[in-house]
């Protein structure tokens, strides 16, 4: 390590900043055009925040005690899940369950600081303290130390790691695409019926070909809506209760206290794991589980493919199996009946979560049960129908899996150099190299 590197507490070398929250019995306070952060929006795993899922008024800001970060800004949860790290992409105002966090001019550069921080978690969550829920406070960050270069290795050792993670979200943003395009087409075919109603306006013909609609499609698709109890639906399909069209899987947990039957080669999902809406697929887990554990325990390996689907307390988390894994008893594992992929299955079910949360019952934790599986009632598309929409739209799922494992590699490669790098223990030329390479 250079000589020149300094130990320090993180409060020498940061501005804090505290968020807060305009009151909910307010309605001019909320629905405005100001994003404001909860824990959920930024606990994805990727570096930068862009959206939240809540919005603040200018008179909402102003009557609470919250502020607007800047882009770029870190933002720290403080209470119950601590410690999850992210930048911001754009100016956003956050809870009290949140700190903002910034470099301080000349002495630290904000985006080495956000490393640091991911580097120091564990130490945080270690001394965090509180009754029902772990909390960090101001005075965490007079205790937790970090080694401080000089500004020009800070930026160095900021851009070697912001590389990987640029790259990262580009993956994800390019998964959005891909993901949108294919939800696009389920959407137009299967809950609009979009090609029907051009055929019936008569502004589709045979041989032409439309956007979306080419021609060789024309004869997949009737020509005339008719009455169900679901309302109109293409002449031809049937209507079936959802659980008709699934075979439905149910998961289990080895018990806890046999070390044997964990840290194996099988994944376990977790609601925890599951990923974001356009990422798709879940290709790893948290928490893997052994051989003996799958043998002694009600779970089963699910095959690619599978859907998995929450369904006790967070109620309605989806994915699609992109490699075996085994679950546990808080999911169901859907294998769809019609179509081979199980992409068709996927965007069905997904169809079906408002649906599915609204019939969810419970005391404590809502709950979706076989029963409210098979109480939601689905308007069925011809097999050849669906055969043909899985291969539209598998390429495009495909290259999201793709994408996925890239980003899994260059995630794996920043978490191996982060450590080394922020103690100044790997050069920084050798890191850059790496980098290079990767890239």
């Amino acid at each position: 390590m250079a000589s020149e590197w300094k130990q320090v507490t993180f409060a020498d070398v940061i501005e804090i900043i505290s968020g807060g929250t305009p009151k909910t019995s307010v309605p001019g306070y909320w629905g405005g055009s100001i994003p404001w952060l909860a824990v959920s929006d930024f606990n994805t795993g990727y570096r930068w925040v862009d959206t939240a899922e809540k919005m603040i008024t200018d008179q909402g800001l102003a009557e609470s005690a919250t502020t607007i970060l800047n882009r770029g800004d870190i933002i720290i949860s403080a209470r119950g899940t601590v410690g999850v790290v992210a930048q911001l992409s754009k100016p956003m105002a956050f809870n009290q369950s949140c700190y903002g966090i910034r470099g301080r001019q000349g002495i630290s550069e904000t985006t080495f600081v956000y490393y640091a921080l991911r580097h120091a978690v564990s130490q945080m969550q270690q001394v965090a303290h509180g009754g029902v829920f772990s909390t960090i406070t101001r005075d965490t960050f007079k205790i937790i130390e970090m080694l401080l270069p000089p500004l020009s290795e800070q930026k160095a050792i900021a851009h070697i790691l912001g590389t990987l993670d640029d790259k990262i979200e580009l993956n994800r943003k390019m998964n959005e695409t891909l993901e949108a395009m294919a939800r696009a087409i389920f959407k137009a075919w299967f809950v609009d019926f979009e090609p029907v109603r051009a055929k019936m306006e008569g502004s589709w013909q045979r041989g032409q070909s439309l956007p979306g609609l080419p021609a060789h499609l024309y004869d997949l698709f009737p020509d005339r809506l008719v009455d169900s109890e679901l309302g109109e639906i293409p002449e031809g399909w049937n209507i079936c209760p959802f659980t008709e069209t699934v075979e439905i899987i149910d998961g289990g947990t080895p018990k806890t206290s046999i070390a044997d039957y964990w840290d194996g080669g099988i994944p376990w999902f977790s609601v925890v794991d599951a990923p974001l809406l356009s990422d798709v697929w879940v290709m790893n887990t948290e928490k893997e589980i052994t051989e003996e554990g799958l043998k002694n325990s009600s779970t089963k390996v699910l095959p690619v493919g599978t859907t998995i689907i929450s369904a006790r307390g967070t109620v309605g988390r989806i994915a699609l199996v992109g490699k075996p894994m085994a679950m546990n008893q808080s999911c169901y594992g859907l294998r769809g009946k019609y179509g081979t992929l199980g992409i068709f299955n996927y965007f069905a079910t997904r169809e079906l979560i408002v649906t599915l949360q609204q019939h969810a019952h419970g005391c404590v934790f809502d709950t979706i049960t076989r029963d409210t599986l098979a109480g939601v009632t689905v308007a069925v598309p011809p097999d050849h129908l669906v055969e043909v929409f899985e291969a539209s739209v598998g390429p495009f799922l495909q290259q999201i899996r793709t994408i996925l494992l890239e980003s899994h590699t260059l995630s794996t490669l920043r978490d191996r150099l982060l450590p080394k790098l922020i103690s100044g223990d790997q050069r920084i030329m050798d890191a850059e190299k790496i980098v290079e390479k990767t890239i």
